[in-house]
């Protein structure tokens, strides 16, 4: 078969304007998720700044109310240790939904308006020139060769109101359809780390019962006054946010590069001032043998369940939900911008002095909690949805005693369990196993 020459070309010419077009979708960088996908938009000082979710299952009851009580969690202004910015970050949604109230399964649009720019803060002095030590004013610069001053732009956290508002549409879904839970807490301060809290039942009041977001009273009240005295001093701390997923189903989560960890990594890291992430155990784990770690099964006497003893693995195991508790920290760093004079230089290469001006978070983890949540939600909504999409279209008409035994804590197995099957006896012993997985 001959191919003319004419032909080649033109092939030639649509693989590189279709791998152009691809690169570039997926290059830019501001939307997450394949099918409950959201795209945010707006800069800090603009006009707004909002999201568009595409994807959301038709027919499911919305208010603006159920979006506003989470983004009333994130606004800055709520006490003395988060930015002094007073906006209202009040919710308008432009699309997707009936006169009655429920979605159409278009794309929602969802906006907040800024109210209470000050960007002389960044544009009358010195940080008109000068890049911030840490912060994203000299790595935007690099890459586009130009940004917006004024709030830093796309890397403000003001960009996250975009994602909380999406995943409190998420967080519906989930509730409808599993009674799916996520709650998220403020679980270290620097080196100081909350004590005696319950993942199985600790509560969002609980969270919400003090503005540091712990649920442990007395760290709570040592965090605070470590949060004080850095603030006071012109500084700023970090620490880490923990989240936990309730009665997620066992399922989620896609080998070999789509592993439910490896999606919330990446949700968790693109979060402004994220450093770290951890699932389950995460880096502890590496101080225990295979004997201490491991999650051992048992059958819940009363659904027949298949169960884990204890929960390292942070109810993900081989990428995939096992049914456990979803556990995941995300580690923050301290806010780059601070009141205390630092080196750095400016954009034509003068090295010169910074003093931060503007309105900032001396500690950005009481409101990353709701961001957190918000991505988690989010993450496993996509999950879940994929995992309609390919394992359960079609229904498993196999017995029931040759299906899978049923896993996690929201599972029943049909019948109870299954009593005749007895336990390995002491007297046999350990089951002998010779394992070659390489």
């Amino acid at each position: 078969m001959r191919v003319s020459a004419a032909f080649c070309v033109a092939l030639c010419c649509e693989i590189v304007k279709t791998a152009t077009a691809f690169s570039l979708r997926m290059g830019t960088g501001n939307s997450f998720g394949r099918v409950f996908r959201i795209s945010t938009w707006g800069e800090s000082h603009g006009g707004g700044v909002g999201v568009t979710l595409d994807g959301c299952p038709p027919r499911l009851p919305l208010t603006r109310e159920d979006i506003q009580v989470d983004l009333d969690r994130r606004r800055p202004g709520q006490s003395r240790i988060t930015t002094p910015r007073n906006e209202a970050d009040s919710v308008e949604i432009m699309s997707g939904l009936s006169p009655e109230g429920v979605t159409l399964g278009t794309p929602i649009a969802m906006l907040v308006r800024n109210k209470d720019q000050r960007s002389s803060d960044y544009l009358d002095n010195d940080m008109k020139v000068a890049y911030r030590p840490s912060h994203a004013d000299a790595t935007y610069d690099a890459k586009y060769g130009v940004r917006a001053i004024a709030g830093g732009g796309r890397s403000s956290a003001r960009e996250t109101i975009g994602r909380v508002a999406a995943g409190a549409v998420a967080r519906k879904i989930l509730k409808m359809y599993n009674n799916i839970e996520i709650l998220a807490y403020v679980s270290k301060v620097q080196d100081m780390e909350a004590q005696n809290v319950d993942e199985d039942s600790f509560t969002m009041d609980d969270v919400d019962s003090n503005m540091v977001r712990c649920p442990d009273a007395e760290s709570a009240e040592r965090m605070l006054e470590r949060i004080d005295e850095i603030r006071k001093a012109g500084n700023s701390i970090g620490g880490v946010v923990t989240c936990v997923a309730r009665n997620v189903p066992a399922g989620l989560g896609s080998p070999v590069f789509d592993k439910l960890e490896a999606e919330l990594a990446k949700a968790m890291m693109s979060i402004p001032a994220a450093k770290g992430f951890e699932s389950g155990d995460g880096f502890a784990g590496t101080l225990l043998t295979g004997k201490e770690h491991n999650d051992e099964f048992y059958i819940d006497p009363e659904t027949g369940a298949t169960r884990t003893k204890t929960n390292r693995s942070g109810g993900i195991q081989g990428g995939i939900s096992n049914g456990e508790n979803i556990v995941i920290h995300v580690a923050f760093k301290p806010t780059s911008t601070i009141g205390q004079a630092q080196s750095t230089v400016t954009r034509d290469g003068e090295e010169v002095e910074l003093r931060g001006k503007g309105r900032h978070d001396p500690c950005v983890l009481p409101r990353a909690v709701p961001m957190v949540e918000a991505m988690m939600a989010l993450t496993l909504v996509d999950a879940l949805m994929l995992q309609q999409a390919q394992c359960e279209l079609l229904p498993n008409e196999a017995a029931l005693d040759d299906q899978p035994n049923p896993m996690g804590t929201t599972a029943r197995r049909e019948g109870g369990p299954r009593h005749e099957t007895a336990a390995v006896s002491a007297a046999s012993g350990p089951i002998s196993q010779r394992v070659d997985e390489e």
